[in-house]
């Protein structure tokens, strides 16, 4: 298994204004949930994911995520694609 590392920024706000918004500078939004702790609204660099994405057993691999200097150890859940450029909009994290 690869070994993946996200450096993520933490979003302020949930929901489909925040996401678009946080899509509008250019980042990724992300959730973190699981793990009996509160969800982890973030934002990750869409040319990070994109590498990951092409690895064969991302979806199979625990990924750590870096948020504010803290490492949360997750597997991907999901990820939604754009229906026409393809393009990651959201992915989805469940702590290991």
């Amino acid at each position: 298994m690869s070994d993946i590392t996200f450096n993520a920024n933490l979003r302020e706000k949930a929901g489909k204004g925040a996401a678009r918004a946080c899509r509008k500078e250019g980042r990724v939004p992300a959730v973190i949930y699981g793990g009996k702790k509160d969800a982890l609204n973030i934002s990750l660099h869409p040319v990070e994911l994109e590498k990951a994405l092409d690895l064969s057993d991302f979806y199979k691999s625990v990924i750590t995520v870096v948020v504010n200097g803290k490492n949360e150890k997750v597997i991907c859940k999901d990820v939604q694609f754009h229906p026409v450029s393809d393009m990651p909009i959201h992915v989805d994290f469940l702590r290991k």
